[in-house]
C-alpha cells in the first residue's frame, strides 16, 4: 500500500487518451469522456445504434436492422465510432495499447448489461492465424476478456476460428461485406462442446454492417448455441 501510494505520487494517473491528470487509473478525463460519444438512452435492440425518443421497455429497431436479417437475438455498442473512439480502437488494434482494454471492458459491460444472462459464455470475434501472427494478439479477445472479468462470466478466447483469410472489409459495399465472410468462421475443433446449449455473447471492436457478427453467430447457432447476443466497443453510424 505504501509503495502504491508512492508510485501514484511519482506517476499520478493520467487520462487514457491525453495527458490530463485524472482521479483514477484507466479512466478518461471529462473532456475526452464527452468526446467519446458513449451511447445512452433509446437504442436499437439489434445493433445498439442510438435512436431518437425516450427509452422504455419496448424493443425497437433501427432502419438497417428492419431491412437486414440479424441472426443474433440482441446487440449493443458502447460508443459511436468517431474521432475519440477511433483513437481507442486503433491504439488497441495496432499500437499495443493493451491498457485500453481494462477500461473498455467496463464500458462494454455497461452497454451489454441488459443482455447478460446467468452462465453466459463470452467469446471474441476471431482473427485468421495469418493476421494473428502479424499482429501478435487479437484485440477483440482483449476486449472480451475485460468484459467477462467485469461481468463475472466465463470467457473462451478461442471459441471460434477463422477458416480462411478474408482480408479487410474496408471499401466493400454492403453485399460485398456479407459475401466476403460467408462460411469464414467456425467453432474451434476442440471447443464445439462448450457452445451446445449455451447463451453466447460475442465481442468485437467495431460493428459496421454486422457481417462478421452474422457469420460468427451462424457458426454458434449451427453448433447448438441456445442464443447469441453481440456487443461492440464502437458502432459505425449508417452513412458515416
Amino acid at each position: 500500500m505504501v509503495l502504491q501510494s508512492l508510485l501514484r505520487a511519482i506517476y499520478p494517473p493520467q487520462c487514457l487518451t491525453c495527458d490530463t491528470l485524472t482521479d483514477t487509473e484507466h479512466a478518461l478525463c471529462p473532456e475526452c469522456w464527452r468526446a467519446a460519444n458513449f451511447i445512452h438512452g433509446l437504442v436499437c435492440d439489434s445493433c445498439g445504434l442510438p435512436l431518437p425518443g425516450a427509452a422504455d421497455d419496448i424493443p425497437v429497431q433501427c432502419d438497417d436492422c428492419l431491412r437486414i436479417a440479424r441472426p443474433w437475438e440482441q446487440g449493443r455498442a458502447a460508443m459511436l465510432y468517431g474521432d475519440k473512439s477511433r483513437s481507442v480502437v486503433l491504439g488497441l488494434k495496432y499500437y499495443d495499447r493493451h491498457d485500453y482494454a481494462r477500461a473498455a471492458g467496463h464500458w462494454l459491460h455497461a452497454a451489454a448489461r441488459p443482455m447478460l444472462r446467468p452462465g453466459m459464455l463470452v467469446a471474441p470475434i476471431p482473427l485468421h492465424w495469418l493476421r494473428l501472427a502479424k499482429r501478435r494478439y487479437n484485440q477483440s479477445a482483449l476486449l472480451s476478456a475485460g468484459l467477462a472479468q467485469a461481468a463475472g462470466l466465463e470467457h473462451c478466447p478461442d471459441l471460434l476460428v477463422r477458416t480462411r483469410h478474408t482480408g479487410t472489409q474496408d471499401g466493400r459495399g454492403l453485399r460485398g461485406r456479407f459475401d466476403n465472410v460467408v462460411g469464414a468462421i467456425a467453432p474451434h475443433p476442440r471447443r464445439g462442446a462448450r457452445i451446445q446449449g449455451r447463451d453466447i455473447l460475442l465481442v468485437d471492436d467495431v460493428m459496421t454492417a454486422g457481417a462478421t457478427f452474422s457469420a460468427a453467430t451462424e457458426a454458434c447457432i449451427a453448433a447448438g448455441a441456445a442464443s447469441v447476443r453481440v456487443v461492440a466497443l464502437a458502432r459505425v453510424a449508417p452513412g458515416a
